[in-house]
């Protein structure tokens, strides 16, 4: 008898369990809101795409309110360029230019396609600086399908960010989030215009953060995502769950010599941009600290042959000559462990504590020198234009 009863239980509560989760998956409004899914990064009740969310939207999961909410903010970016055609051109192929019957010159007209965000109503675009590197004129085109003439207000090649503008007004600016606050795992959405096919959204997470080394920029400070960054999409926008500016698309990772979306793609984050924006829209250009050293990360074969006590820090592995360090008595072979009391990880930390210094201020410079510690005070200089990788 016992028996009949518990097979009796069993079934009965199999068969509840099943009916709540058919009603969870298909009908979740109609459970306490106790049973519902829950959506990360989406709460009740909170704006998404502009609007409040009733309790029983929070168990949708679409991303199309964050779309359309900022999808009117990102704009297609053609320049034209007269010079020699880059690699991989078309015309540059020996076939291609047999197929014409006479020679084609090297130098001629070319046009390239990148995407960029509006980021003000007085007609200020933020984009890649690659994108417009060099180009002899810019149109953009707007999401209503308007083409207007932009001009570059400014660029930060050490970056990759440029600014533009056109002569509209009351443009629909997209809204800035917070890229500090950004988590390992969090749903993004990058926003272009791959291969020139039109608007598209493509769907992510945040991979990791704070990537550097690559290569890429002299500053780097990558949001990695595998939401799909193909050509044509370098300074569109990355956004949040919400339609908030998180970072600029600025590459990719390709094993290729024709580069497509792997699965590993990098975005400036806002706080870096919105500086650069700040200074370019303000000066015309960045303005940043130097001191005039070639700095190297500490690596365990450093720390064994110089047999430092500490692995944190950045090797100082020439002064310029005449230079702000040279003259505050920094030498070959310290260890710059302090910037301003900001502790200095490696040389990343080092150029990017340095660049926030302002041109003609005094530092105080923590260093170690043959295993003691000493400071030292130097005149920050102003950063020369690209062209070296000295601090």
């Amino acid at each position: 008898m016992l028996k009949k009863l518990w097979l009796l239980f069993a079934q009965t509560v199999t068969v509840v369990l099943a009916i709540v989760f058919v009603i969870a998956t298909l009908r979740p409004e109609w459970l306490p809101r106790k049973f519902a899914w829950p959506v990360s990064g989406v709460a009740s009740g909170a704006p998404a795409g502009g609007r409040e969310l009733p309790a029983r939207d929070a168990a949708i999961v679409s991303y199309a309110a964050a779309a359309q909410r900022a999808m009117p903010a990102v704009v297609n970016i053609h320049t034209t360029r007269s010079g020699r055609l880059p690699p991989g051109h078309p015309m540059t192929d020996p076939s291609v230019r047999r197929f014409f019957g006479e020679p084609v010159p090297d130098r001629q007209p070319w046009s390239n396609l990148g995407s960029g965000v509006l980021v003000g109503r007085e007609g200020h675009i933020l984009t890649s600086h690659h994108v417009v590197d060099a180009a002899d004129g810019i149109v953009v085109l707007l999401a209503d399908g308007t083409r207007e003439r932009a001009r570059l207000v400014g660029s930060d090649p050490e970056t990759d960010l440029a600014v533009l503008r056109i002569e509209r007004r009351d443009l629909p600016a997209i809204e800035f989030g917070d890229s500090e606050s950004l988590r390992v795992g969090d749903v993004v959405l990058a926003i272009g215009n791959p291969f020139g096919v039109g608007q598209s959204v493509t769907m992510g997470i945040v991979g990791a953060l704070g990537r550097s080394q690559l290569g890429i920029n002299t500053f780097e400070n990558f949001i990695q995502t595998d939401a799909a960054i193909n050509p044509g999409n370098s300074g569109g926008a990355l956004i949040d769950v919400r339609g908030r500016l998180i970072g600029i698309n600025t590459a990719i990772f390709s094993r290729t010599s024709t580069p497509g979306s792997l699965g590993i793609g990098f975005a400036t984050p806002i706080s870096t941009a919105k500086l650069v924006l700040e200074q370019i829209v303000r000066d015309g250009s960045v303005t940043r600290g130097y001191i005039g050293v070639e700095p190297q990360d500490l690596t365990p074969e450093l720390v064994e042959a110089f047999r430092l006590a500490r692995r944190q820090g950045a090797l100082i592995a020439s002064v310029i000559r005449n230079g702000p360090a040279d003259r505050a008595g920094v030498r070959a072979g310290d260890i710059l462990v302090a910037v301003e009391g900001q502790a200095i990880s490696g040389t990343t930390a080092m150029l990017n504590a340095i660049a926030g210094l302002s041109p003609g201020a005094r530092a105080q410079l923590k260093l170690v020198r043959e295993g003691r510690e000493l400071e030292l005070t130097v005149t920050v200089g102003r950063r020369p234009a690209p062209g070296g990788r000295r601090d």
